[in-house]
Formats: structure tokens, sequence, C-alpha cells
């Protein structure tokens, strides 16, 4: 079973992440697109990383505004994969999203 970071560990990769805070157990990032498929492209790539790190996001769809939300449910909590999915998730962000008009 993968473990859990320390609340130190947690801080220092929050310091490094674009927009994640820690929420209720998990590191939560809330963004906002320029269009509705925009965000299905980010969601669709986000989807593809995680099928092949075997390691999933919650992903919570409004119009062009997405939230993830990254924790390891069987470990009860955040572990440095979710620290690794939050950085590729922002790298797709970074690829794919561009802010609305």
């Amino acid at each position: 079973m993968p473990e859990l970071l320390s609340d130190e560990d947690k801080g220092k990769a929050l310091g490094r992440l674009n927009g994640w805070r820690m929420d209720d157990g998990a590191f939560t990032r809330t963004v906002e697109l320029a269009s509705f498929p925009q965000a299905i492209q980010v969601v669709n790539r986000v989807a593809e990383i995680a099928e092949n790190d075997n390691h999933h996001p919650d992903i919570d769809i409004r119009w062009r505004t997405l939230t993830f939300r990254c924790s390891t449910h069987s470990a009860g909590g955040v572990t440095a994969s979710d620290v690794s999915l939050a950085e590729e998730i922002d790298g797709v962000i970074e690829a794919i999203g561009t802010p609305p008009e």
C-alpha cells in the first residue's frame, strides 16, 4: 500500500503545484477553460494519463469549469502518486487550456 505523505511533505508539494489546495483529505484544483469542448479535451487527456498510471482523480465537470481531486483511496489520503498526478494534470491544463476571454 502507498505511504501517506506527512503534513510537511504535502505543504512542500502544494507550494510547487499551480492552484492546488488541500481540501477534505485530497489535493484539489478548480480551473475554468475557454470552452466546453476544451474542458472535455482536458478531461480526455487526463483520463488517458490516469489509465496509463492506474491512478485516477475524481473529476467534476460543470460546463467549462473542471475540479480535480487527487487522493489515494486505498491509503486514505494523499500519497506521492497524487502529487505526480497533480503535476501531470497541470501539464495538460498548460498544454491545452487557455483562459476564457
